[in-house]
């Protein structure tokens, strides 16, 4: 009589223990995954993202809560906001903008991206962005319309000179006068400004707009999905800067260039001459030099990152010296190679600049050898998404160990360290305007 239950109970057993090895066994998705720790590695096998954090960035509560501040019944205005430079240079300033409007209490008009023949560009905002996604959510942290009212329509804005200002730049004493007199008016955002002054409706609406109402184009969004799955997974995104133009603004000297990188850089010099002797020294201490594609392997190197695992660069045209970053990495993949040649060549800067930043925000860990607008911008979206696999190499911990004449696995170990205590605190992953710290 006792033998009856055994017979499912053993079932039962066979059975959950087969469904324990299939999990076992079966592979991880590859977001989950670490790549292996090449043998001989000279710090035991740790790699970077194993690292405990002991803090954490996530978005702030009044922030999440910002459309729960009534908008006012009346407005007293329309701005529009214009924007310059790269991609994420007028992101940079729409996110300033659209905190600005809320501001002064006015209705938003759709941005303007400036053309700019600097940056090959020639796409606006709606070539980019899905203009009805932003303005959805929007709803209740500002109004945007797409056209104006027919009494100011056919106007052109007042133009409001922000540029020039100095010192800490108030927009209501300054900028809202001008508002209330012409009803219409647009700007660009002062780099001057003090964010730390607004109220938090004003905040929360900066921070909506930068983080949660950007979406590409559904046309953007279908490219940059293609190149994303061309990609071999797991992989990193790094963003790397040794353009010849950017060794040219940095006013840094680098010796071992071959002549052609010499050259280059001279021809994107101008009158910005190079710093020379002690000047040279303290300038490069103070981080301010960027990381050659050999120092950038050296130090991918010294996080225990392996030299199989599969890199996207995402960079722009007229990188220097890569031999030095591929001689050791040699999975390297770029837009370039994985696009349709003929969709690669009419392609813009600001849509190249954009498959670069779906890519990087998606990427399994994110490496970044400067800290400029994309970088920022990436870090925080990545941080948004709850994605922190996110470190930027210290151009300042490599100038200042180099300078000591620390080398080889000393040199190594020492990059270890300072890398190890920056993801584990998480700097540089979200800017505090937005995110506010957790301890884990």
């Amino acid at each position: 009589m006792i033998a009856s239950p055994v017979k499912p109970l053993f079932v039962f057993v066979l059975t959950f223990s087969l469904l324990l090895v299939v999990i076992i066994l079966s592979p991880s998705p590859h977001f989950l995954q670490i790549p292996p720790v090449p043998s001989g590695s000279s710090l035991g096998g740790s790699v970077i993202w194993s690292v405990k954090r002991t803090m954490e960035w996530r978005p702030c509560k009044w922030w999440l809560q910002g459309h729960l501040t009534p908008l006012p019944a009346k407005t007293n205005g329309y701005i529009r906001v214009d924007c310059y430079g790269g991609l994420n240079q007028m992101r940079r300033d729409l996110c300033d903008g659209v905190g600005i409007a809320r501001l002064l209490n006015a209705t938003l008009v759709l941005p303007k991206f400036e053309v700019a023949a600097y940056w090959n560009e020639s796409s606006g905002f709606a070539d980019v962005f899905d203009v009805d996604y932003f303005i959805q959510k929007m709803s209740g942290f500002i109004n945007v319309v797409k056209e104006l009212p027919k009494d100011i329509a056919s106007k052109e804005p007042f133009r409001v000179d922000c540029s020039k200002r100095k010192g800490q730049f108030d927009y209501i004493e300054s900028v809202l006068p001008s508002l209330l007199e012409h009803q219409y008016i647009s700007f660009t955002p002062a780099m001057s400004q003090r964010r730390d002054r607004y109220p938090q409706y004003a905040k929360a609406t900066l921070c909506q707009a930068c983080y949660s109402a950007l979406r590409l184009t559904s046309s953007l969004e279908k490219k940059a999905t293609e190149l994303f799955d061309a990609i071999p997974k797991p992989f990193l995104s790094l963003h790397l800067r040794f353009e010849p133009d950017m060794v040219a603004y940095s006013q840094c000297e680098y010796q071992n260039l071959s002549p052609s990188s010499v050259s280059a850089i001279e021809a994107a010099r101008v009158d910005r001459k190079p710093w020379t002797g002690e000047l040279a020294q303290i300038w490069r201490k103070r981080g301010k030099c960027p990381l050659t594609p050999n120092e950038t392997a050296l130090m991918l190197q010294s996080l225990n990152v392996p030299t199989n695992t599969n890199i996207y660069l995402a960079a722009g045209d007229g990188l220097m010296e890569m031999e030095g970053f591929t001689s050791v990495y040699t999975n390297v993949y770029t837009k370039s190679a994985l696009l349709n040649r003929e969709d690669f060549t009419r392609m813009h800067g600001n849509t190249k600049a954009a498959l670069d930043y779906h890519v990087s925000i998606n990427s399994d860990a994110y490496v970044a050898t400067y800290f400029g607008n994309m970088d920022k911008i990436v870090a925080a979206m990545r941080t948004y998404k709850g994605m922190h696999n996110t470190l930027f190499l210290s151009r300042k911990a490599f100038a200042e160990l180099t300078s000591q004449g620390i080398e080889g696995a000393e040199l190594k170990n020492a990059l270890w360290e300072v890398h190890k205590n920056d993801f584990a605190i998480g700097r540089g992953f979200a800017l505090p305007d937005c995110f506010c710290e957790f301890e884990l």
